[in-house]
């Protein structure tokens, strides 16, 4: 059984080393490519006030977080439920920084350290479309996937969003290997025939009158060549 989870966060900035945090965390489960709805979802008190721009992102007040739990209150419960999965993120580095600052200040260790890797879609959307845009609204326009219903940037919305594109975007990866597979099953197949073929050829051995009449077009080739031919070459 292979576990994914998908993972994205909303955040007051975009530096954590400026004291921006997280305020929404989104996961969405994947066991052996499906979808299972076992998602996990936190608003969070940053205990700050979001910056104009990242506000004019996501849309969450500080009016709207005030009653919502701290991320010490929710973080046992967020590293159990990612423990031993492999976390896909787009954009990668951007959500880890802000995890990791938030485990750094409750002196407990790296968000990597408790998963089992992490996957970075941006990665793969840009070795998969080189030169193009990549966003996650570029890849849902590319991979027809509708996010009309994405007026604002939300964390459980975008993790919703990055499952799907991230299983069309790996899913001709599968089809190629099953290709790969009835390639090579037909190749079997067409050696097994071939070999079948070859096993009923009968081999004849040439006849005394046979050989010397050979020998004698040879001679024959020789001379009329003014040399000695390739096959007495290649016979001594």
């Amino acid at each position: 059984m292979k576990r994914q989870i998908v993972l994205d966060t909303e955040t007051t900035g975009l530096n954590p080393r400026l004291g921006n945090r997280i305020l929404e965390i989104g996961c969405v489960e994947l066991i052996n490519r499906k979808l299972t709805g076992q998602n996990l979802h936190f608003y969070i008190n940053p205990e700050r006030e979001s910056e104009e721009g990242a506000l004019a992102v996501h849309g969450i007040t500080s009016e709207f977080l005030r009653d919502k739990p701290k991320f010490h209150e929710v973080v046992e419960t967020l590293l159990d439920y990612v423990k031993g999965a492999e976390i896909l993120i787009h954009n990668a580095p951007f959500d880890l920084g802000f995890l990791d600052a938030e485990l750094a200040r409750l002196e407990r260790a790296s968000f990597v350290s408790v998963v089992d890797g992490v996957v970075d879609t941006l990665v793969q959307a840009k070795e998969l479309h080189p030169g193009k845009r990549n966003s996650l609204d570029a890849l849902c326009d590319r991979y027809e996937i509708s996010n009309a219903h994405r007026a604002l940037h939300g964390a459980l919305l975008d993790a919703e969003l990055l499952a799907e594109v991230y299983l069309a975007m790996s899913r001709g990866q599968n089809s190629l290997g099953i290709e790969l597979e009835e390639e090579l099953s037909d190749r079997n197949t067409e050696y097994e025939h071939t070999q079948a073929e070859y096993a009923e050829i009968r081999l004849l051995s040439a006849s005394v009158a046979d050989g010397e009449a050979h020998r004698e077009y040879l001679e024959e080739l020789e001379k009329a060549n003014k040399s000695p031919s390739i096959w007495k070459a290649v016979s001594a």
